[in-house]
């Protein structure tokens, strides 16, 4: 965790109307005094997720649309969650149990406080409801609360401002700070670098940390590659393939010119991946995981790493591998890759970040060199692509 912890902000109401809006204004304008806090103003109504469509399991932490993705990835950043909930017959709103729902370890030890508003009750019945659903996972709610009688705080749609409630509002972010630092190191288990996006979670093997790749990791990716595509030679019948004949000066090369990740455990590296943007394409190569570590789910959890990476603008997530790599080709096809091409052995798979048919990045898809394929092995023999085995891991 940084130096100031992260709070988001959740505005559940998204009907027209709302009250939810104006005590969200409000309590953003009392925690904008507080210089130790960073605040992000999360509003369901411009967030717009639809009712849950994501295929998965979310404690799988797979996803398989944009939507969930970045929804994930604003909460991962969150280091504790102020929600705004207002009371709907005896209950809390449906878009906050779905937006709750899309998620699982994103939400896990996280500090959350309320902010209920209503009539009779001021909301405390629907926060009761709120407390079961965060408690069940994993988060965790810190006891100073806020619960507001529309009558009484909002008479004329804004909160009637005073020191006893701007009181409880310092209160309420002082529980936040205090326990998120306390309980952050049980959700942040790895180092990204700033410009990277929060990790897919779980981890599925214990003990790693995650980091941009600096040149001093050049030696360690020449071997680990050199190991890992043995295997791949072997399966497409070639030794065409430059992660096979690099030197240490061209890896060097290449984690200065691409986005790459490592993964280490125990002070070896035992990961990575690369990726650019290449127009409106965002390239991933180079997945890589030590053979000893193979089918443990680390290559899907790093290449989830880096789809999350895709920058704004990119429509879609291409990539590489062989024409008899049965097991990439299975888990390519099970994250939502189609195949749009095949060149000398070497497949090219096609993940539409809108959700659409790859159909659509078929004409952009056409006019790519050849020349940069240089991420899986190939052969002088053109194959169909076969039917894919059993899920394991990409190396």
């Amino acid at each position: 965790m940084s130096t100031k912890p992260r709070i988001m902000v959740l505005t559940t109401s998204t009907r027209p109307g709302r009250r939810g809006r104006a005590i969200t204004d409000w309590f953003l304008d009392v925690a904008s005094s507080r210089p130790d806090l960073t605040v992000d103003d999360a509003d369901l109504a411009l967030i717009r997720l639809p009712l849950l469509d994501e295929p998965g399991e979310p404690a799988s932490g797979s996803y398989h649309h944009r939507h969930t993705q970045q929804w994930s990835r604003r909460v991962a950043a969150a280091d504790a969650v102020v929600v705004v909930l207002p009371e709907y017959n005896h209950g809390m709103p449906a878009t906050f149990k779905n937006a709750v729902d899309y998620l699982s370890a994103e939400w896990a030890y996280k500090p959350v406080a309320f902010i209920s508003y209503g009539n009779t009750s001021a909301g405390t019945r629907s926060l009761q409801m709120a407390k079961q659903v965060t408690s069940a996972l994993k988060m965790i709610p810190v006891g100073a609360a806020i619960s507001l009688r529309i009558s009484d705080a909002l008479p004329e749609g804004t909160v009637i401002d005073s020191p006893a409630l701007v009181a409880s509002a310092g209160a309420l972010l002082d529980d936040l700070a205090r326990v998120s630092s306390t309980v952050h190191p049980l959700f942040a288990r790895t180092s990204n670098g700033s410009d990277a996006p929060p990790l897919p979670v779980p981890v599925p093997v214990p003990d790693v940390t995650l980091t941009r790749a600096t040149a001093a990791d050049a030696g360690e990716l020449l071997v680990l590659q050199r190991a890992c595509w043995v295997q791949e030679a072997i399966a497409n019948a070639s030794l065409r393939h430059a992660a096979l004949t690099e030197s240490l000066d061209d890896v060097i090369a290449w984690v200065a010119d691409w986005r790459v990740w490592v993964v280490h455990r125990h002070g070896r590296l035992v990961a990575a991946v690369r990726a650019r943007r290449d127009g409106a394409i965002w390239e991933i190569g180079r997945l890589m995981v030590a053979p000893d570590l193979a089918g443990r789910g680390l290559g899907t959890w790093l290449l989830e790493h880096a789809e999350r990476a895709a920058p704004e603008g990119a429509t879609s997530i291409g990539l590489f591998t062989g024409s008899r790599s049965l097991r990439n080709l299975a888990l390519y096809r099970r994250a939502g890759y189609r195949p749009v091409d095949e060149v000398d052995g070497a497949v090219r798979l096609v993940r539409n970040l809108n959700d659409e048919s790859v159909d659509g990045v078929r004409d952009e898809e056409a006019g790519r060199p050849r020349s940069d394929r240089a991420d899986e092995p190939r052969d002088d023999r053109k194959r169909p692509v076969r039917a894919v085995a059993a899920p394991v891991d990409v190396r």
